[in-house]
């Protein structure tokens, strides 16, 4: 459950604290956060992989002038091979602790109150047409999630997890040509410099992220996993 919450922000922070200065993450670099984490990839592969791609990079930055790493795509071949490391070593994602309290920040207050402000930010949002219709349905439900919490999260994560898929869908179906062709050409070229790193699944993957993003900020609308809940 840690590394559930922490796992943004412990990637973030190993990445700037390796790289010696504070570099604020791009979209580009939330997106293939986000498609780690939902392969199910360990945190600790995760950083056991930056670590990794710095330690090559510094080891022959000694020997020849190479621009700084100005992104975690970089670092994305050297992932997946500590997680195949982890792999082959049978030190995989450990299973979840069992127990009848739930986890800090996982209270049940806390789930409906961001269930709630999910709602909210649905029905406000500045949609028309087949969107807006979709926003209006999933606020619904998200209120009728918050008033019968599933004890298993689990399962209200997979709910939320549906819910976001078909509000993405409405989106890209309603988004003009022109903004979606403006996206993609902004993904492909934030992505330019590491194509060479990354197979074409992976890639396929953050731009596929990289717009989800990019179509959610721009109608101010918000994420519904747990992961993004704050727990204040």
């Amino acid at each position: 459950m840690e590394n559930y919450f922490n796992y943004f922000t412990e990637i973030e922070e190993h990445f700037q604290r390796r790289r010696g200065s504070i570099l604020l993450l791009s979209t580009l670099d939330w997106a293939l956060i986000e498609t780690w984490r939902e392969a199910g990839i360990p945190l600790e592969a995760v950083l056991r992989g930056i670590d990794d791609a710095f330690d090559k990079y510094e080891a022959r930055k000694s020997r020849a002038r190479m621009r700084q790493i100005n992104g975690l795509a970089w670092c994305t071949q050297a992932v997946m091979d500590a997680v195949e490391a982890m792999k082959e070593a049978s030190i995989g994602a450990q299973p979840a602790a069992t127990g009848s309290a739930p986890a800090p920040g996982f209270e049940p207050e806390n789930i409906a109150a961001h269930l709630n402000q999910c709602a909210t930010q649905l029905e406000q949002a500045p949609l028309t047409g087949l969107a807006a219709a979709i926003a209006q349905q999933t606020a619904a439900r998200l209120r009728e999630l918050a008033l019968t919490l599933p004890a298993n999260l689990e399962e209200l994560e997979r709910n939320l997890t549906v819910l976001e898929e078909k509000l993405f869908n409405a989106l890209t179906a309603t988004a003009s040509e022109s903004d979606l062709l403006a996206l993609r050409e902004e993904s492909a070229r934030e992505l330019a410099p590491y194509r060479s790193r990354m197979k074409t699944e992976q890639i396929r993957q953050v731009e596929q992220q990289f717009l989800r993003k990019r179509l959610l900020e721009k109608y101010a609308l918000p994420r519904l996993s747990l992961f993004y809940m704050s727990r204040q």
